[in-house]
């Protein structure tokens, strides 16, 4: 009889450790699925700005480049008069 309880007690301390554990373990897939979103929203954020400055350069350089054609432009209506 003493075993039995004895038995029986050991079942339910582990019971409640797989309990314990299993409630962990899930605790630690979400947050793990947690960072792993995160991650993936840092890349394409990473990915959307890396196209924004491609762009907004592009668009310097455009601009820088009209500056300098106004410019002589403007240089060479100057030597007309």
């Amino acid at each position: 009889k003493k075993e039995q309880e004895d038995d029986d007690s050991k079942r339910e301390y582990c019971g409640t450790q797989f309990d314990h554990t299993d409630d962990k373990k899930k605790a630690l897939e979400r947050t793990l699925e947690e960072h792993e979103n995160a991650i993936a929203t840092g890349k394409e954020a990473i990915t959307t700005l890396t196209e924004e400055i491609s762009s907004l350069e592009k668009g310097i350089k455009d601009l820088d480049k009209s500056v300098v054609e106004a410019t002589e432009q403007r240089k060479a209506e100057n030597v007309e008069y």
